[in-house]
């Protein structure tokens, strides 16, 4: 009988002073904390599974509370998120309910945050993403991603950037978003990987392909965080490894 794991992981890294991550797996969410190891949680295959990153906007306040606004709100809505316009829709609302988040709360005012997931279906699996925490397809033959970054064009000899071109909350005034959904095959063996920048920015994607390539689900995890670590750590790092076994 198939089923999905879920790998998860959340660290504040090297610099930070706290965690502004947060992490929606079903219904368990993680915000704002740390885990010092890879945690592992089994679903079974039928209702919709949101697993979703959530990366609040450094420089700007209270980016943990938008982040834990967005996955606490995916949590809830999971169970319904059955096709790309349920998807876009919830999204919507995220976004609507950071921003009046703020207004309620003058300290809360530009809080926002980024998101990225997938909604595991039956037979598909939908991927998701406004700014630009990433969703991987971490296949057999290669390390693709397939979330679509909001970001301006990298300059020649720029491989990251921390500048956004739509997040969830963080202006002063309200900005309707333009989701980024698509629906994808799924079949058995099939292995995502959802992660915040404080991932992706220091270690480079064929590093993470060969550590996905030569360990399995927890101890790939493991060592995706080493290496962030030993990268120097410079950001929040938070990620899941949501993959179909039977």
């Amino acid at each position: 009988m198939p089923y999905i794991a879920v790998t998860a992981l959340s660290h504040v890294g090297l610099i930070r002073e706290h965690n502004e991550d947060s992490l929606v797996a079903g219904p368990w969410t993680l915000c704002g904390t740390v885990t010092e190891n890879p945690q592992t949680l089994l679903f079974p295959l039928g209702t919709p599974l949101v697993v979703a990153v959530a990366d609040g906007l450094g420089g700007q306040p209270a980016g943990e509370v938008a982040s834990a606004l967005v996955v606490r709100q995916l949590a809830s809505l999971g169970p319904s998120l059955d096709d790309e316009a349920a998807v876009s829709d919830a999204l919507d609302m995220c976004n609507h309910a950071v921003y009046s988040a703020a207004r309620d709360h003058p300290e809360l005012l530009t809080m926002g945050t980024t998101v990225a997931g997938t909604v595991v279906l039956t037979e598909s699996l939908l991927v998701f993403n406004v700014g630009d925490s990433k969703v991987f397809d971490a296949a057999h033959d290669g390390l693709r991603q397939v979330s679509v970054d909001d970001s301006p064009p990298l300059r020649p000899g720029q491989r990251t950037t921390s500048a956004v071109t739509q997040t969830l909350g963080g202006s002063h005034t309200f900005n309707a978003i333009t989701p980024h959904v698509t629906a994808r095959a799924l079949s058995v063996d099939d292995r995502y990987l959802v992660c915040t920048d404080g991932l992706t920015d220091p270690v480079p994607d064929d590093e993470l392909d060969g550590l996905l390539r030569a360990h399995d689900d927890g101890r790939a995890a493991f060592e995706m965080w080493k290496a962030a670590i030993a990268a120097g750590g410079p950001d929040n790092i938070t990620f899941a490894l949501v993959r179909l076994a039977e």
